[in-house]
């Protein structure tokens, strides 16, 4: 209810602006300026001169019509044609602004990447690094134990014990 009223408001605005706006042709001097004569001959004549003027006075009036016609449609075209050409620059900038995200979006994916393969050669360094320890570790542990092997079988045994000594490494049981 409240917006058809607003929207017949603003209808009558329009149309009351647009009688404001007009000009209005001056009287027109072919009313009440017909005074019958008494000769037919001289009304006929009269008459046709009446209709001569009245249809040069149409055909003017046809004329700026047309010429007014013709300035609107220039007009709107014009409008148009610059309507067109804001889209067109907004949907250029648009695109614009699209390519940059665009492009800023792939710099940020190629940094993460970047980073991502960053700390993955550093796990696989500290995962070689702690291997070759573990390998070191290991290796010093034979070393200890081949040297402390060396030592043992450095030292001198008694010959009593000798025997004993071998047959308990060799698991055998003591006849002694």
């Amino acid at each position: 209810m409240l917006r058809s009223s607003l929207r017949s408001f603003s209808t009558s605005a329009r149309a009351s602006q647009q009688l404001e706006n007009h000009k209005f042709l001056p009287p027109n001097s072919f009313l009440g300026s017909w005074e019958a004569p008494r000769d037919p001959k001289e009304a006929e004549a009269k008459l046709a001169m009446l209709r001569r003027d009245y249809a040069k006075q149409v055909k003017e009036v046809r004329k700026e019509y047309i010429r007014e016609m013709e300035a609107m449609k220039i007009e709107k075209e014009r409008k148009d044609e610059a309507r067109r050409e804001a889209l067109r620059i907004a949907n250029e900038e648009r695109k614009k602004l699209k390519a940059q995200a665009a492009q800023l979006r792939a710099q940020e994916r190629d940094i993460e990447r970047q980073q991502f393969r960053q700390m993955l050669l550093k796990e696989r360094a500290e995962k070689l690094e702690n291997w070759r320890m573990k390998v070191k570790m290991h290796e010093e542990k034979k070393g200890e134990k081949k040297e402390l092997l060396r030592r043992q079988s450095s030292t001198w045994i008694d010959e009593e014990k000798l025997e004993k000594k071998v047959l308990e490494s060799i698991g055998a049981p003591q006849l002694f």
